[in-house]
Order: C-alpha cells, then structure tokens, then sequence
C-alpha cells in the first residue's frame, strides 16, 4: 500500500505542474497567433485548470471504473465549494459583481439540472447525456467568446489615440519577451503526456488504496481524488485571498464547477457510459441520490443566491459550507 500512496502523490504532482506547462504552452501559441488575452483567458486557461478532473475521470470511465469517473467529478464540485471557497470566505468576507456573476450561475445550474434528471430518472450516464453535456459547454465557451469580443470593442471605443500607442508598444515589448514557438509546443507536448501519466497512475492506485482501506471506490473518488485535482482551484484561491480579490476566487470557482458538469462529466460519459454507481445505501436507497447530488445543489445554493442577492460573500456562508463538508466527510468515511 505505500508503494500505492507514493504513486497516487506522484500522479497529483505530474497532474498539477503538467496542467500548469499545458496551459503556459497553449496560452504562449495563442498569443503567437494574436488572440486577444481576455479570450486566451476565458477559454484556453478555463479548460486548463479544468484538465486533471478531465483526464481523471475520462481515464476511469475507459477503464470501466464509473464509480470514479462519477465521483471525482461531484466530488470536486463540492470540495471546490464547500472547503476551498468556504476557507476563503471565512477567512475573508468579500463583496462580489452581481453582473458578471449571472449569467456562470445560470449555466450552472442548467447544467446541474440535466445532470440530476439524468441521474434519478435514468440512473445512467448515456452515450446521449455526454453529448447533451458538452453541447451545454460549446454554447456556453462561443457566448463567452461573443460577448468578451463585444466588450473588448467597446473598450477600444472608449480608448484615446494617445492611449492606444502606448498599448501597442507594451504589445510590442511583450511579444519581445515571448517563448519560441518551439518551446510552447514542447510545453503543450511534455504537459498532455504528463496529464496522462499522471490520471493513470492516479486512478489505478486510488482503487488499489480504496480496497487497501475497505472503503468504496467511490469514497476515495468524491474525496481524495477529488480534492487533489482541485488542488489548482485551491492554489488560485489562496492567491486571490491574500491579493484582497474574494470575486476573483468565487468566478474561478463557479466557473471551475460548472467545467466538472459538461467537461469532465460530458467526456468521461460520451467516451465510455457507466451506471450511476451504488456503493452505499441509506434505508436502502442509493446514496449519491440522497446525499452526493443534494448536497452539489446545496452548497452551490448557499453560495450563490446570497450573492447575487446582496452582492457578498459572508463569514456565516464559509462557516455553513465548512461544516457541511465536515459532515460530508464524516458519513463517506465513518458511516
């Protein structure tokens, strides 16, 4: 089993600082094309961060292992929620954009609906629910992509000419400092092939250390695993909090929840359908339905209608959402 620990580590390691080096790589040869940076940033950074859960749980779904696939995938949403914006709102109380915070809690929760539908009507993940899912997630990455291009012209239109000079020798000052061409793919290259690596050897020790353990695969799933390929999302919350951007922090993480639904589910279901798992039960009534998909909705609930509410994030909210995560805990591991 220590050889398996060891290997599970190593896997959230080559997760995380691959992640980082596809990012940079893919980020460095958009540039080299002239994307502007606020697109780079909503889509190829976006999906980046989301790329160990994706790997993760498609990995898991191919080599049949749904339960993991299903798991990481909740089990990061509430993780993301429950403990890592908790600790930051807890810590440090913030006030938030109501506008730019709409319309991501919209998609969300269109997203978290047809995936709790599917879940208790149909207790599987089909071939169609995978498309259905990454289809929610093209329409939403082209309205991202629409409406920053249509606030980049409005900002261009508000720009002096004297202003704009300065912007394009600040361009050109940055592409001076840019990577080669070659040292971005070799980072795009030695990142995906590293994100690979790492999902395996993830995924296999995790269900080697879950029967070690004599807990349900799905248990290490929606905690473990969970929380180490959250580990980005935690990192850039920590960031935000010490820099004073509590909004910052919410975004990336509503943002980070909403990819578990259409990316890392959406790919994870189309590449390989599995069953919802039943590994525990509650009076004989699957526990994914009483407790994990619930307490998804839940979390997100507290979080967001406060905020689009009052336009804040309180010490009360972090407070609530870290015992419920206690709570979580406490019944995936002891009851």
């Amino acid at each position: 089993m220590f050889i398996s620990i060891v290997l599970f580590i190593i896997g959230l390691v080559l997760l995380i600082f691959c992640g980082d080096w596809f990012v940079d790589g893919a980020a460095g040869i958009a540039r080299k094309f002239h994307i502007p940076e606020l697109i780079i940033g909503a889509t190829v950074v976006s999906i980046g961060t989301t790329l160990p859960e994706v790997m993760v749980s498609a990995d898991a779904a191919i080599k049949g292992q749904g339960a993991t696939a299903y798991g990481n995938a909740i089990g990061s949403i509430i993780c993301n929620t429950a403990l890592i914006l908790a600790i930051t709102i807890a810590v440090k109380p913030s006030k938030v954009d109501k506008k730019s915070l709409k319309n991501p809690v919209i998609f969300f929760f269109v997203a978290a609906l047809i995936y709790v539908l599917n879940a208790y009507i149909f207790k599987r993940f089909s071939l169609a629910s995978g498309i259905v899912l990454l289809s929610v997630f093209v329409i939403y990455m082209i309205y991202t992509v629409i409406t920053t291009k249509k606030r980049m012209a409005q900002e261009v239109k508000t720009t002096e000419p004297v202003e704009e000079n300065q912007n394009e020798e600040e361009e050109e000052e940055k592409e001076k400092k840019e990577k080669p061409v070659w040292q971005n793919i070799l980072l795009l290259v030695v990142g995906a092939i590293g994100i690979a690596f790492g999902a395996n050897l993830l995924v296999d020790n995790g269900v080697i250390i879950a029967g070690a353990m004599g807990v349900p695969e799905s248990v290490i799933a929606l905690t473990m695993i969970a929380l180490g390929t959250s580990l980005p999302e935690l990192v850039t919350a920590i960031t935000s909090l010490v820099k004073g951007h509590g909004s910052l922090s919410l975004g990336n993480i509503i943002g980070a929840n909403f990819f578990n639904l259409v990316l890392v589910s959406g790919i994870s279901t189309t590449l390989s359908p599995f069953d919802l798992p039943v590994e525990k039960t509650i009076g004989g009534l699957n526990a994914s339905l009483v407790v994990d998909l619930p307490l998804m909705i839940i979390v997100m609930l507290i979080v967001t209608i406060p905020a689009l509410i009052k336009g804040k994030l309180t010490r009360a909210q972090g407070i609530i959402l870290l015992v419920l995560y206690a709570s979580f805990l406490v019944f995936q591991f002891l009851i």
